[in-house]
């Protein structure tokens, strides 16, 4: 397909389709002409991945090229190569805590990874930030709310597990790394929508009446 029809099928403009090329976001057509190129369906899916990571994630454009570059790293293991594609998803954070909450929330968040036995890098930064989050409830005087973080682990674990059936469904290397993106990206909007539905309800139940 031409540009104008992979604008059509895609429903993003040719100047951003134009941009997203000359930004390497995009693979180039194959040359038809020395002024024409054509397109074809891989065109069009990268293409909408690129739209759900800026449109949907928020993710700025650099970190988009970085997470496109991990996806289309085809002679690594395709656990690396979803590493590198998470770790460009997971923005560093830093929340405020004290020493003392710190140190608890590191042990807590150890002895929870060696219980559940999750196979985690110890640079991963959504360690980090899962420590610093645990940090922050206990600074907060709220350590109830992460007493049974081993329960919250294994309810994510399970809903995880789902995710990464389905996307295992999908027929290529290719489209299961872009179906985790993807799913990392939009699941993170699911599960909070889910949570904030599922306390509406619980807290009709409860306390609808006090």
């Amino acid at each position: 397909m031409r540009i104008g029809e992979l604008s059509k099928a895609t429903d993003v403009p040719v100047p951003t389709i134009k941009y997203y090329l000359r930004e390497g976001l995009l693979p180039a057509g194959e040359l038809s002409s020395p002024n024409q190129a054509s397109y074809d369906d891989t065109h069009v899916r990268r293409l909408r991945l690129i739209r759900a990571l800026i449109e949907l994630g928020q993710v700025p454009v650099a970190t988009v090229k970085e997470i496109l570059e991990s996806l289309d790293a085809n002679a690594e293991p395709l656990h690396e190569q979803i590493g590198r594609a998470h770790r460009a998803l997971t923005p560093a954070r830093r929340l405020s805590a004290t020493d003392e909450a710190r140190s608890a929330a590191a042990a807590q968040v150890a002895d929870l990874l060696r219980s559940r036995g999750w196979t985690v890098e110890p640079s991963a930064p959504a360690l980090a930030t899962l420590i610093d989050t645990v940090a922050a409830f206990r600074s907060l005087g709220q350590e109830n709310l992460v007493a049974d973080l081993d329960r919250k682990a294994e309810a994510v674990e399970a809903f995880t597990a789902l995710e990464i059936d389905a996307v295992t469904a999908n027929p290529t290397r290719d489209q299961v790394a872009e179906s985790v993106v993807i799913g990392t990206i939009l699941g993170e909007t699911l599960i909070a929508s889910l949570r904030l539905l599922a306390q509406e309800s619980i807290s009709a139940e409860r306390w609808r009446d006090r």
